[in-house]
């Protein structure tokens, strides 16, 4: 129980952060001390259903993104999953490539509890600082997460800018593979517009070396590709 009480206020505490609030801010807005909500944070307390609620609310987030889930275990929550690459996990690592700036974007996906036939709630944190703390991040995408034989698709929105759509799909991922390609489309602001990239999915975080830089962006065959279909396409 007490590791389950530091890794809940390890989220909140990060999420606090991220939002750019003190702890007196957020103790204030749930109708609690300053002292009590360090307790929260530091684990010394365990906290109500009704309070983690409260905190969830004034975070703008779902309750789910407080709740502690061990990463690298058979889940009961995704033993129906007909994706050999999801399937008995409950965290992934992601990245691509941002030419716009030169730079390595990582992600973590985190899949919940089902909510339909074949359907799984999720939630994406985007361009993390590090893995450890990776709740401070750029961006927070909400939705679900479909799978089937022969794709796997996300559809997420930006919980900061509800306008964002995301959509990710991955081919074959029925495939056992420890890394699977994926195509997001979405929207960008930088500039505003729609845009289309690849993504690298992953089990476990990666090197992030120069073979992976290389690997993320466009490659020869991709413009290949791109020429022949007019398409990208990942595979």
């Amino acid at each position: 129980m007490n590791t389950i009480n530091k890794e809940v206020g390890k989220k909140i505490r990060n999420f606090r952060k991220w939002k750019g609030l003190t702890v007196q801010q957020l103790a204030d807005q749930i109708h609690k001390s300053k002292a009590t909500l360090s307790k929260y944070e530091s684990g010394d307390i365990t906290l109500d259903v009704v309070t983690l609620h409260q905190i969830a609310d004034s975070l703008n987030i779902q309750v789910e993104q407080l709740l502690y889930i061990e990463p690298k275990q058979a889940s009961p929550l995704m033993n129906t999953v007909p994706s050999s690459f999801f399937k008995n996990s409950t965290r992934f690592y992601s990245y691509f490539y941002d030419g716009r700036n030169n730079s390595l974007i990582r992600c973590v996906i985190d899949m919940m509890a089902q909510s339909d036939a074949n359907r799984y709630r999720t939630v994406m944190y985007m361009n993390v600082k590090n893995f450890e703390n990776y709740q401070e991040c750029e961006n927070m995408y909400w939705g679900h997460t479909e799978h089937y034989d022969t794709l796997t698709t996300l559809i997420l929105k930006n919980q900061a800018t509800p306008l964002e759509n995301l959509y990710i799909n991955i081919l074959a991922s029925f495939q056992e593979s420890e890394k699977k390609w994926g195509l997001m489309a979405g929207v960008s602001f930088r500039p505003f517009m729609p845009i289309a990239l690849k993504m690298l999915f992953s089990r476990t975080p990666l090197p992030e070396n120069q073979d992976l830089y290389n690997e993320l962006k466009m490659s020869k065959e991709d413009l290949r590709t791109l020429k022949i279909y007019n398409m990208l396409a990942v595979t």
